[in-house]
C-alpha cells in the first residue's frame, strides 16, 4: 500500500481542505482551550485570588514556557508514534489542565495551594498545545500528501489564530454571565470532546518505521529556516505587543483598529492564497512576504497620520501570514519523512523565542530610543531575512542546475 505522505492523494480543492480542515479542528479545540482563559486569568488570580501582578503574569506565561520546552518532544514522539497518538496526548494533557483549573478554583480559602495547582494545569495546557499543534499539522501532511504541506500549515494557522481571537472575548463573557467554574468546565469540555472524537478515527499511517535522527542533526539542518522565521516574527509581535500603545504616544484614536485590519490581512491571505507556496516555491513566497512585511513595518516607523499606520499594520499582517508556512515547507523536506515531526518542532521553537524575547527586548528601546524605533528595528530584521533568503534560494537553483 502505497503512503499517502509520499504520493498525493488525488483530490478536489474542496475535498483537499475538508480533509485538512477535519483535523485542523483538533488543533482549533486546543487553541480555544489557552483562548478562552487568557483574558479573565490575569485578573482573577490578582483581584480575586490576591496575589501580586507578577504572579498574574507568571501563571499566563508559565504555559508558553512549558510550550517552548515541550516543542522538541512533541515533535520526535510524533516521528515515534505516529501523528494521531500524540494529538490524543495532547488533547487528554489540555484536558487534564482544564480539570486542574475546577480543582483550583474550587480550593480558593488556601491561596497558596490554589495557585500551585493553578500554574500546574498551565503546565500541562502548555504541554497540550504543543503535543495538538505539532501531531494535527503532521495528520493533515500524512492525510493530503506531502505537496500539500504548506496548505496544511496554512490552514493550522488559520484554525489557532481564529480561536484565540473568538476565545478570548467568549471567555470574557462566559466568565461574566457564569462565573469561573463554568469557564473551567467550558474549557475542559472543549477539550474532552475533541479527544473522543479523535479516538474512532483512523490514524493515516503508522509511526515512520525509518531511523530517526539525532535532534543535534536536525537543528543543523533545520536553524537557517528557524533563523529566517525568528526575524519575520519580530516585526508580527511589535505589531500585535505594542500598536496600540503606539497609537496613544502619538495621539492617536483607533489603535485596535490597526490590529484588526492586521489580524485580518494575516487571515485573508492565507484563505485567499491556499496554494501559492506550491506553484511558486516557498522560498520564492518568503521573499515576497518578507518584502511587504518591511514596507509595512516602515510605514508605522514613519507614519504621520493614523490612516498610514493602518496600512503599515495591514501591509505587516499581509507579509508575515505566509512566512511561517513558505519557509516550513522547506524545513521540513530538509530531512527524511520520519523527521518531519522533529524538524517542524525544531522549526517552530524558533518562533516561540522570538516571540518571547521580542516583547522585552522592544519594551527596552522604546523606553531609549521612543515608541517607533520597535517598527524600524522590525523592518530591518525583515530586510535582512528577505537577503539571507534570496541567497538560499539562489543556492537552491543552483544545485538543480548542477543536479541536472
Amino acid at each position: 500500500m502505497s503512503d499517502p505522505a509520499s504520493h498525493p492523494i488525488e483530490a478536489t480543492r474542496l475535498q483537499l481542505n475538508l480533509r485538512i480542515l477535519s483535523i485542523a479542528l483538533y488543533n482549533f479545540a486546543s487553541y480555544m482551550a489557552i483562548g478562552l482563559p487568557l483574558a479573565v486569568l490575569p485578573g482573577y488570580v490578582h483581584d480575586v485570588m490576591g496575589f501580586s501582578a507578577f504572579w498574574a503574569g507568571l501563571v499566563i506565561s508559565i504555559q508558553y514556557f512549558a510550550t517552548l520546552l515541550s516543542r522538541p518532544h512533541a515533535g520526535r514522539y510524533a516521528d515515534l508514534w505516529g501523528a494521531k497518538r500524540v494529538v490524543m496526548w495532547g488533547l487528554g494533557l489540555s484536558t487534564l489542565s482544564g480539570l486542574c483549573y475546577l480543582l483550583a478554583f474550587s480550593l480558593l480559602q488556601t491561596p497558596v495551594l490554589s495557585l500551585t495547582i493553578l500554574c500546574a494545569g498551565r503546565l500541562l495546557l502548555g504541554c497540550g498545545q504543543s503535543f495538538t499543534g505539532t501531531g494535527s499539522t503532521l495528520w493533515g501532511v500524512s492525510s493530503v500528501g506531502s505537496l500539500h504541506i504548506g496548505r496544511v500549515i496554512s490552514w493550522n494557522g488559520v484554525v489557532t489564530y481564529g480561536a484565540m481571537a473568538i476565545g478570548a472575548p467568549l471567555g470574557v463573557v462566559i466568565y461574566q454571565f457564569g462565573g469561573i467554574m463554568i469557564l473551567a468546565s467550558v474549557i475542559t469540555s472543549i477539550t474532552l470532546i475533541a479527544l473522543l472524537l479523535v479516538l474512532p478515527r483512523h490514524a493515516v499511517r503508522s509511526a515512520s518505521k525509518g531511523h530517526p535522527m539525532p535532534f543535534r542533526l536536525v537543528l543543523q539542518r533545520v536553524w537557517r529556516y528557524g533563523l529566517l522565521l525568528a526575524m519575520g516574527s519580530a516585526g508580527f509581535g511589535v505589531i500585535a505587543t505594542f500598536i496600540t500603545l503606539f497609537y496613544q504616544a502619538q495621539g492617536w484614536q483607533g489603535g485596535a483598529y490597526a490590529l484588526a485590519l492586521f489580524s485580518v490581512a494575516f487571515v485573508g491571505v492565507r484563505l485567499v492564497f491556499p496554494n501559492v507556496i506550491n506553484r511558486y516555491g516557498g522560498l520564492s513566497v518568503a521573499l515576497v512576504c518578507f518584502a511587504i512585511e518591511a514596507l509595512g513595518l516602515l510605514m508605522v516607523w514613519g507614519a504621520v497620520n493614523p490612516w498610514m499606520a493602518n496600512v503599515g499594520a495591514l501591509l505587516t499582517g499581509a507579509g508575515f501570514s505566509l512566512v511561517f508556512p513558505a519557509i516550513g515547507v522547506v524545513a521540513v523536506k530538509a530531512v527524511p519523512q520520519q523527521n518531519q515531526g522533529s524538524a517542524l518542532a525544531t522549526y517552530t521553537v524558533f518562533m516561540d523565542m522570538a516571540l518571547g524575547i521580542t516583547g522585552p527586548l522592544a519594551g527596552l528601546a522604546m523606553s531609549y530610543a521612543g515608541v517607533s524605533i520597535p517598527y524600524l528595528a522590525g523592518a530591518v530584521l525583515a530586510i535582512a531575512a528577505l537577503g539571507i533568503t534570496l541567497k538560499m534560494r539562489q543556492q537552491q537553483q543552483s544545485g538543480q542546475e548542477s543536479k541536472a
